[in-house]
């Protein structure tokens, strides 16, 4: 069976790999150009390019795939008999879904219907699921609303951040897409509806980073800030200055004694000290801190950066 693989990101590559191991023709690799990244702005290639490169792929990076007829035309001309399609950033024309004769499959991860669209794992995790999993479908011109083959469920952990669950998730993406290509070559694979009773996992927008003290619960708070890392990290500002949150818990009552109770405004801090912690009251429980970032400074334990910088109980993060 021919293929020809459109992907770009880490998630992406692992599903490459997969395909590559398991001895299908690549005929192509589709990836986005490459980009300036770093202090030094150098142009860097996707990691879906990286591998390609280290297998001597041949690799094609259109700036564009609507309306290209040059690049269509060579996707023609190579003849796949399927395109696999993971998270390659750019939606496919009509034109280029037609092309391979037992279709375009698609790695998504979520179990569709639920979280069409570009951040389904992050959504997972801001949501406080306690599952979610990886879907292949076949394409069609709708974001994600094309025809099932086959799930694989994972359990979320309660602690796990979006890169732990997306690194997870993108090896069973890579298992699952052979599987599911082994099915076409076989002639056994399902086509399911998805039906109506569908959600959207929109992409994120860098003002939902700041943590509403007065509206989010412990809870609440320590899924955001679960679900932004590494992305972006949640925050706050603290005297100003302005605070990311990269690791915390909801506190239990063995942990700190007083709390909710006493009528301080949400935010407060009320235990700050580098043998005990960082406590912060909100709407509903009480969060512990255990990682986070000063203004201009690294990531550090709760600990470590208590030792270095001063905040003092019963200030106020707004």
């Amino acid at each position: 069976m021919k293929i020809i693989f459109m992907g770009t990101p880490d998630f992406a590559k692992e599903s490459l790999e997969a395909v590559y191991n398991a001895g299908y023709e690549i005929l192509a690799v589709v990836t986005n150009p490459d980009r300036p990244q770093g202090r030094g702005m150098k142009l860097k290639p996707s990691p879906v390019k990286e591998f390609a490169l280290e297998k001597g792929l041949n690799i094609l990076q259109p700036e564009k795939v609507k309306k290209n007829e040059e690049f269509i035309n060579e996707i023609k001309d190579l003849k796949p008999d399927v395109i696999c399609v993971v998270a390659y950033g750019k939606i496919l024309p009509k034109e280029i879904l037609e092309i391979p004769k037992l279709g375009c499959i698609n790695v998504h991860g979520s179990l569709l219907p639920k979280y069409r669209g570009a951040a389904p794992i992050q959504w997972a995790v801001l949501n406080g699921d306690k599952e979610t999993g990886i879907t292949t479908m076949y394409m069609n011109e709708g974001m994600d609303t094309g025809d099932m083959i086959l799930k694989e469920k994972v359990e979320i952990g309660e602690d796990e951040t979006t890169g732990e669950l997306w690194d997870r998730l993108s090896k069973v993406g890579g298992e699952l897409l052979v599987k599911t290509l082994k099915e076409i070559e076989n002639g056994t694979a399902p086509r399911i509806k998805q039906g109506e009773d569908f959600t959207i996992a929109p992409m994120l927008d860098k003002s939902m980073a700041k943590i509403d003290w007065e509206e989010k619960t412990a809870k609440e708070i320590k899924n955001l800030v679960r679900g932004l890392n590494p992305i972006m990290g949640a925050y706050a500002f603290l005297n100003g200055k302005k605070i990311k949150f990269w690791k915390v818990d909801v506190a239990n009552s063995k942990e700190i004694m007083f709390g909710n109770e006493i009528p301080l405004k949400n935010g407060t801090v009320l235990v700050s000290d580098p043998k005990d912690g960082l406590f912060i009251k909100t709407k509903e429980g009480i969060l512990k801190v255990l990682e986070i970032q000063g203004e201009n400074a690294k990531r550090m334990p709760i600990a470590d950066f208590l030792r270095g910088n001063k905040i003092e109980e019963f200030e106020v993060f707004e």
